[in-house]
């Protein structure tokens, strides 16, 4: 059966744009994040959303991730790829990413888009965990559907290529943006200090 469309539905600073690097040596059109959308899913307007899908062969980061049901319904066929990592780098990223800024995609994700970060951080955690658990109940009767990757795990073009029965290319697997973003050192101290009791 061919593939629809493929979808990553792993949340944003999980490596996502090493997954679009991915997929563009692999030839794929990408659309990758597209926050602009948020008024649109907030409205349920899918309409002018599958409109812009339909051009592309990959889907990556947001608003895709949070919406992997509506996609699922609209492209059968599909596979999804959820990205992971470690939930304390994920968290000290997304605070630093972040910070309190209001976005209207991060309500629609959230629940909340603006605030203290050290305060929030509790909420994106725990969102940040239930999407795991809902990801793996959806497609917990097709698993063929469903890959969990991670990079901090060593993940790379087998998993990849593996699951979408497609050939390796004979290129270097790429790693966009590892170690490269900063921190507060002050956000960090206190970050680490105020979650200590609820990270794994």
């Amino acid at each position: 059966m061919k593939i629809n469309k493929i979808i990553g539905i792993g949340f944003h600073k999980t490596g996502t744009s090493t997954l679009r690097a991915v997929f563009e040596i692999l030839n794929f059109s990408v659309l990758g994040p597209r926050t602009d959308l948020a008024n649109d899913i907030f409205d349920a307007n899918w309409d002018k959303v599958f409109k812009l899908a339909d051009k592309f062969d990959v889907l990556e980061d947001n608003p895709w991730a949070v919406i992997y049901k509506e996609l699922d319904a609209q492209y059968p066929g599909s596979k999804f790829i959820m990205t992971t990592r470690d939930e304390n780098k994920w968290i000290k990223s997304v605070v630093n990413h972040f910070g309190g800024d209001t976005t209207r995609m991060r309500e629609y994700i959230y629940g909340e888009g603006n605030g203290d970060p050290e305060n929030l951080a509790l909420l994106y955690l725990e969102r940040y965990r239930r999407h795991i658990i809902e990801v793996k109940d959806y497609f917990k009767d097709r698993p063929e559907d469903l890959l969990i990757i991670s990079w901090e795990q060593g993940h790379g073009w087998k998993e990849i290529c593996d699951f979408l029965k497609i050939n390796q290319p004979k290129k270097e697997f790429p790693h966009v943006n590892k170690g490269a973003y900063t921190n507060s050192e002050k956000i960090l101290k206190n970050l680490k200090d105020f979650l200590r009791p609820y990270l794994k």
